[in-house]
């Protein structure tokens, strides 16, 4: 591994690192103290704290996602990179780090102020994790086995595990702060979904220009970014036209706009916006 990929790969730890800590400061400092078992093995480890004090909800996550990972390499293999391997025990780390130092304390005692803050904390914090190709274990590695051994989805098969964790919470801490919990756990996966798209957020550009050679000259030596040409016909009159098709990040489009403004004030520009974006000069596909 070379300095510069090194350095990259810090980053992406330290970039998961702190989502992680997001995650912990929710799960401590609002849905513990309110009883809010949103789903999750963190929800099972809120549960069997509640219902044994002298088990720490960090040391349940620590051997609860030992036993999954154990019982997933066995079922399905060895599918779960590092960085979910080290995102799932920095998380159970960190919880227990808080308990045993920080006796931490509920910052609010409003069971809708605790499910909207808590659960922003943990979308932001899931959403980082997620953008870092890595995850935090617990009920992804279930679901991943019942997606092996059923028809159903991973997006199904997590949705039932968190369903059936809220009902037991909802069975021992009362309806009110089981409807909470459920409203926490139907609000992550929408929430997480968007801000990974703004996370990832691109823009497709397509430009019809007599001015092509320049435009993708500057699009390859000054963005540095590649760009495609299309074969079109203009169905007007019929003459043949290249047309160029690359994807920017939006702060390089201004830079293009100035540019073929000022070399074809005719150009035909388009603008979309794209979710994500894989291959070269950009995130590798990972599998």
């Amino acid at each position: 591994m070379n300095k510069e990929n090194f350095i990259e790969e810090l980053k992406s730890y330290v970039t998961i690192t702190f989502g992680v800590v997001l995650v912990a400061i929710a799960l401590v400092y609002f849905y513990a103290p309110n009883n809010l078992a949103a789903g999750g093995l963190s929800g099972v480890a809120l549960i069997v704290n509640h219902l044994i004090p002298g088990i720490t909800i960090g040391g349940m996550l620590f051997v609860g996602n030992s036993i999954l990972y154990v019982i997933a390499f066995l079922i399905i293999g060895p599918e779960f990179g590092f960085k979910t391997i080290y995102a799932s025990f920095g998380l159970s780390a960190i919880i227990w780090f808080m308990e045993k130092f920080f006796k931490p304390q509920a910052i609010t005692n409003d069971l809708m102020l605790a499910s909207i803050f808590g659960t922003i904390l943990v979308v932001i914090g899931m959403s980082i994790v997620f953008n870092a190709n890595a995850s935090t274990g617990g009920t992804d590695i279930i679901a991943k086995i019942l997606n092996k051994y059923t028809t159903f989805n991973i997006g199904i098969s997590l949705l039932m595990v968190d369903f059936l964790v809220t009902l037991l919470a909802g069975l021992i801490f009362g309806l009110d702060t089981g409807f909470y919990a459920l409203l926490c756990v139907l609000g992550n996966g929408p929430m997480i979904d968007k801000l990974i798209g703004i996370f990832n957020a691109k823009k497709q550009i397509t430009v019809v220009s007599d001015k092509n050679n320049e435009i993708s000259n500057y699009i390859k030596n000054t963005l540095e970014r590649g760009c495609t040409h299309l074969k079109a016909s203009n169905m007007v009159d019929g003459t043949g036209k290249d047309v160029i098709y690359t994807v920017l990040e939006k702060k390089e489009i201004g830079k293009l706009k100035e540019f073929i403004k000022v070399i074809d004030k005719d150009a035909f520009l388009t603008v979309a916006h794209i979710e994500e974006v894989t291959g070269k000069g950009f995130p590798i596909i990972e599998f």
